[in-house]
């Protein structure tokens, strides 16, 4: 169980790291955990609507996409530039002393390959989480997620993806609240 403890400190360090991209956007902040919980959030929802998709995986991929980065850290672009991270190294250390490693290996090779039904999906989960939170900064006034919003909405992979960023878009970050508390 020690290699399992040591799993579990190391996944509860993404609550620790800062997602850099904020930096550049000029308002907000996030954790890695913090993006982490609304993708899988958002795939699960996926996979409620979407039929035929295995939720089970897609789930699990959105949990785990990101587990690398608690020993690489959040690249942004600009950083990706001049810095290589070794994820595939990374995977491998976190992944050896585990009896099931292979499976986040593989789950994590799937989401980065995109090939598969739930790996678009798990993309398109992982752009709609910053999307989400770019809506509700703009709700409030902030200025520059409009610049970032439209290069978002074009990573979108899948049909669904697409519907939801549309209804984002279209929704005050605060409708929910008003419609059910203030207006009822």
């Amino acid at each position: 169980m020690k290699n399992i403890a040591n799993l579990l400190f190391e996944a509860r360090m993404l609550k620790e790291i800062p997602r850099s991209g904020y930096h550049f956007l000029g308002t907000g902040n996030e954790s890695i955990s913090e993006h982490s919980f609304i993708t899988t959030f958002i795939a699960w929802t996926m996979c409620k609507i979407e039929p035929g998709v295995n939720g089970f995986r897609l789930v699990s991929m959105c949990l785990v996409h990101d587990l690398p980065e608690a020993r690489t850290g959040d690249l942004n672009a600009v950083q990706k530039k001049y810095v290589n991270a070794d994820e595939k190294k990374a995977l491998e250390d976190l992944s050896s002393p585990l009896p099931f490693g292979a499976s986040i290996v593989k789950l994590v090779e799937e989401f980065n390959e995109c090939k598969t039904r739930e790996a678009k999906l798990a993309h398109d989960a992982d752009q709609l989480a910053f999307i989400i939170d770019l809506k509700a900064k703009s709700d409030l006034g902030a200025t520059s997620p409009a610049k970032w919003m439209p290069h978002l909405i074009h990573r979108l992979k899948t049909d669904t993806g697409k519907a939801i960023a549309d209804d984002i878009c279209h929704t005050e970050w605060d409708e929910w609240w008003l419609k059910n508390f203030v207006d009822g």
